[in-house]
């Protein structure tokens, strides 16, 4: 096994501000130390990695004793919902190398925590290549929690031989969930897309944890390992930034769970033909999709009175085309069916739907046509409520948009109707990452850090309009409200005699810099 050089790659360093080349090269000395000790255990051919390219394996260390796995503290823990968030979920956390026999306590009290659910170790291998990048081997462990009571606090620790999580000497690691409640209740959730490493995504993640959300979603290019993007072998890559976002993101993901999707950033092409394979081996989401195996972006879970369905937008994207066409119809199809599954249930009042790529928007990669055909349409016959989407790194959001035409402005303070409006798009891209420019051709006012069209300013923008990476100029009525800045969506959703969704962004700061509200009927 390689070890690593403790200086940044070139490449790698040219993306990254300073705070993260401190941050890359401090984890990098401990990583070295790390990889060393692993590089002994192979040796004695303990370690198994998937360097043929195939999807990660679960595994143990039958020889690791407990003096060696009390130095080999866990941490990136992450929670996720199963199918039904009332009685499932899902913990993940990574550890420096292989344990033996990992597990989560779990109870009702912080000092009971009496129940005991073994995990599992997914490894993942990722190879070398001279000059551009060293060999790593990561350990991920997954937990599956079922049965679980609906609207009830959980404590949890996490461990493995020689690290019991209950001990006094690891107490202070700890953390608590709630599960969904049996019967709809207000309740809120954030979201944003392309967050990355670094201290204007950590900063979104304190403003989150300040919203009190039941769960977050990320609209996908999660932590940017991959820093071109196009989904191929060729990208500039170092999977040792996962560590890092892992790391950053355990403050809020260890108590909120995270419900991500794909992204193009996403895509990493060194583990699986589509490039899910890091995927596989780092979350543990739903498996209401069509194919949790080859499409682990798509599935669907209901939460109170709201069905939320993620999709995975490389597949259909004109844009980048790396996976176009990847699920051979079968994710929209499949969306298809939940949309009017969703739309036909007593129970449910609203539905939103999260991906990556842009229908409606005006920044740096504009819209997708790829998406405004495969699933527009789909969105305009069953009434979705409310689309967010990442992939441009600002915020923007539209008017009701129904068949690719205004159906109703919808002003900062606004109230709309999907069922006789149209569906309101928003833009939710400033998690973090570097920011955008947005494209001139509009007469905008400005109020603060706010960035508002006069009524009737269009737009001139682009879209994809076809695989071939043509593009083809628009200019567009639909733009209502755009913001560069950080940014975090927040939608507070009411229930009872008057359901709505109460829809913020906020700056970075906290400051409220659009809000609308969705109810239908109103």
């Amino acid at each position: 096994m390689e070890t690593p050089d403790v200086g940044i790659p070139p490449d790698l360093a040219r993306r990254m501000s300073m705070p993260e080349q401190y941050e890359y090269l401090r984890t990098r000395f401990g990583r070295r130390r790390a990889l060393l000790t692993a590089g002994a255990v192979a040796a004695g051919g303990l370690l198994t990695g998937c360097s043929d390219g195939s999807a990660p394996r679960t595994r143990e260390s039958a020889s690791a004793s407990a003096t060696q796995g009390a130095a080999l503290p866990p941490f990136g823990r992450h929670l996720a919902f199963g199918a039904d968030p009332r009685t499932q979920m899902r913990i993940a956390w990574q550890v420096p190398r292989a344990v033996r026999k990992p597990y989560v306590r779990i109870g009702l009290r912080p000092d009971d925590l009496s129940r005991r659910i073994a995990a599992e170790v997914r490894d993942l291998h990722t190879p070398g290549v001279e000059g551009v990048r060293l060999a790593l081997d990561q350990f991920y462990v997954h937990a599956a929690l079922d049965r679980l009571t609906p609207g009830t606090t959980y404590y949890y620790g996490v461990g493995h031989d020689g690290f019991d999580p209950a001990s006094p000497a690891h107490r202070s690691t700890l953390a608590r969930f709630r599960t969904a409640p049996a019967a709809p209740a207000a309740f809120t959730f954030t979201a944003f897309g392309d967050q990355g490493v670094g201290e204007a995504a950590a900063a979104n993640d304190h403003l989150m944890l300040r919203q009190a959300p039941a769960f977050h979603l990320h609209a996908g290019d999660l932590c940017y390992a991959d820093g071109t993007g196009h989904g191929k072998k060729t990208d500039g890559y170092d999977p040792g930034f996962w560590d890092l976002f892992m790391k950053q993101n355990e403050q809020v993901a260890r108590t909120v769970p995270w419900m991500v999707t794909t992204g193009n950033h996403d895509m990493e092409a060194w583990y699986s033909p589509e490039g899910y394979g890091g995927q596989l081996a780092r979350w543990s989401l739903p498996d209401s999709g069509f194919d949790a195996t080859s499409t682990p972006g798509a599935y669907t879970f209901t939460y109170g009175n709201v069905g939320v369905v993620a999709l995975d937008a490389n597949d259909v994207s004109y844009e980048i085309t790396a996976n176009l066409g990847h699920s051979d119809g079968r994710q929209t199809a499949w969306l298809e069916r939940t949309l009017k599954e969703l739309r036909a249930a007593p129970h449910i009042d609203f539905v939103v739907v999260f991906f990556h790529h842009c229908a409606y928007s005006t920044s740096a990669h504009a819209s997708d046509g790829g998406v405004r055909k495969a699933w527009v349409p789909l969105f305009d016959r069953h009434r979705v409520d409310l689309v967010i989407n990442g992939h441009n790194h600002v915020y923007e959001r539209t008017d009701a948009v129904r068949g690719g035409a205004v159906g109703r402005a919808v002003p900062i303070g606004g109230t709309t109707d999907p069922a006789r409006d149209g569906i309101v798009y928003v833009t939710a891209g400033g998690g973090g990452r570097d920011l955008y420019g947005l494209r001139p051709g509009s007469k905008e006012s400005f109020e603060g850090h706010e960035e508002r069209h006069a009524d009737n300013a269009a737009v001139d923008s682009f879209v994809w309009a076809t695989p071939s990476r043509r593009t083809k100029n628009e200019t567009v009525p639909w733009s209502r409200v755009r913001y560069r800045g950080f940014s975090l969506l927040k939608v507070e959703v009411e229930t009872g005699a008057r359901p709505r969704l109460k829809v913020s962004a906020l700056a970075g700061d906290g400051t409220r810099i659009d809000h609308f509200e969705v109810e239908r009927g109103a």
